[in-house]
């Protein structure tokens, strides 16, 4: 069986509230017709969410997920949001571990494995980041230390709860600086990656899981980066944000 091929927009802080009414109405206009296999996910900033999911509800295979969530189920931490929130809008999906809040917002990998149960819990499909910054790649250690995000955060789950996970691959160095991985330097940590779920788990579970690749995929590399083998799509910052664009983007999932 295919791997869910998934086109993930990540559109960060960006967008006024028109703005993006007019961006999901010009995304919706393409009509894509997805396979089964094929999804398209939005991750949208949090004033928006109801919005956005009122505007994909009848388009098949379209999912809007939170760009973050809190650990906690409720209580007193103003300004968070709990996955309990985000199901309560119907929300599905919720991104876990972006580079962006491990950097500037100190998240360690145990406060990520809290936020993944947390979201497992209520019911939402965590998409879960993990990738090196540019001196770890220079040193050659990207492997060991993708493997131990992998092993900190995800690893105390079973079979049954990691198979709702999706895991993105981010090399960090690539995103929003114009550099990309070569379409082989994804393939290989693509299937390092994989290569840990199966010692940790067994070869269907790490066969089942769809790993997307996240560092400045346009629509220009798209699909050279989703035919490689265990590329199961992307996650996508800056070429989410232009409907043309990341329909090209959609357009080139296996």
């Amino acid at each position: 069986m295919l791997r869910k091929q998934i086109a993930a927009a990540n559109w960060k802080m960006n967008l006024s509230f028109q703005q993006a009414e007019q961006l999901l109405d010009s995304l919706v206009a393409q009509s894509h017709s997805l396979s089964d296999n094929r999804q398209v996910i939005l991750a949208v900033p949090f004033p928006y969410l109801d919005m956005a999911k009122k505007k994909t509800s009848l388009i098949p295979h379209f999912f809007i997920a939170a760009q973050n969530c809190y650990s906690k189920k409720a209580g007193a931490f103003t300004g968070e949001t709990s996955a309990d929130m985000l199901v309560s809008l119907r929300v599905t999906h919720v991104l876990v571990g972006h580079s962006e809040r491990r950097e500037y917002f100190s998240e360690s990998n145990q406060f990520l494995a809290e936020k993944i149960d947390a979201s497992l819990a209520a019911g939402l499909t965590p998409v879960f980041c993990c990738g090196e910054a540019l001196p770890v790649r220079e040193a050659g250690t990207q492997n060991a230390f993708v493997a131990k995000q992998l092993s900190e955060s995800l690893f105390h789950l079973d079979a049954e709860q990691l198979k709702k996970i999706i895991i993105a691959y981010e090399p960090i160095w690539a995103i929003g600086t114009g550099k990309t991985a070569s379409s082989q330097q994804a393939q290989e940590m693509h299937a390092a990656i994989r290569s840990e779920l199966q010692k940790k788990y067994d070869a269907a579970t790490a066969e089942s899981i769809s790993i997307l690749y996240g560092g400045s995929v346009k629509g220009s590399n798209a699909a050279e980066l989703f035919a490689m083998k265990d590329v199961d799509g992307g996650l996508v910052g800056g070429a989410s944000l232009d409907a043309a664009e990341f329909s090209t983007i959609i357009d080139a999932l296996k």
